[in-house]
């Protein structure tokens, strides 16, 4: 059985891949907030690269 990614607590199918609503409106606040980040290059970095 897989795991609330907030609480780690049992999902449940109705809130997958969560256990609650709470939960899934956590990591949307999470989000929201921009506490997530995916890691990428500042856009001159990129385009002096595509030179």
């Amino acid at each position: 059985m897989s795991q609330c990614p907030v609480c780690k607590k049992p999902t449940d199918p109705e809130f997958k891949p969560f256990c609650s609503k709470r939960c899934a409106d956590v990591d949307l606040g999470r989000w929201l907030t921009q506490s997530y980040s995916l890691p990428a290059k500042p856009a001159l970095e990129e385009e002096e690269e595509a030179d």
